[in-house]
């Protein structure tokens, strides 16, 4: 059984570090808006061990014409046997938080190859592709926060 709880933006930083690329320093893995108060960043534990990550920031983008939207980053699961599994559960208790914070989009940047990945979970193209280097070509993707 997957439990989610929020942790603290310490607690994501080996686990982004372990997925991203690990050519860069454990400083490049904190996120601008970590420590924000509106910022929160869950746990997916399974067996109380740390089975993936998700960090949530007050964040807005112009793709989307609204203004009460969050931003997803650093959605992280290392075991990609269940990553999608592991990825819904840690939306679902977000979709809850953000739903009773009046807000109303979630959205995100992705590379393109993941762009099924997130449509599986109910992600929508808020755009056309871009580039970025040296990430190569990315796309903002975004999805309704529903009542639980």
């Amino acid at each position: 059984m997957i439990t989610v709880k929020e942790i603290s933006a310490e607690d994501t930083y080996r686990l982004r570090h372990k997925s991203l690329s690990q050519n860069q320093s454990m400083r490049e893995y904190h996120y601008q808006g970590d420590h924000l108060d509106t910022t929160f960043h869950l746990g997916a534990f399974e067996n109380q061990k740390i089975a993936g990550i998700a960090s949530f920031y007050m964040e807005t983008t112009n793709a989307i014409h609204s203004h009460k939207q969050f931003r997803l980053r650093g959605l992280e699961i290392p075991d990609q046997d269940q990553s999608l599994r592991i990825a819904t559960t840690l939306l679902h208790k977000a979709n809850r938080i953000l739903y009773h914070g009046n807000v109303e989009y979630i959205w995100c940047i992705v590379k393109t190859a993941a762009r099924p990945f997130y449509e599986r979970m109910g992600f929508s193209p808020a755009g056309e592709t871009f580039e970025i280097d040296p990430s190569g070509s990315q796309v903002i993707l975004y999805k309704e926060v529903e009542k639980p």
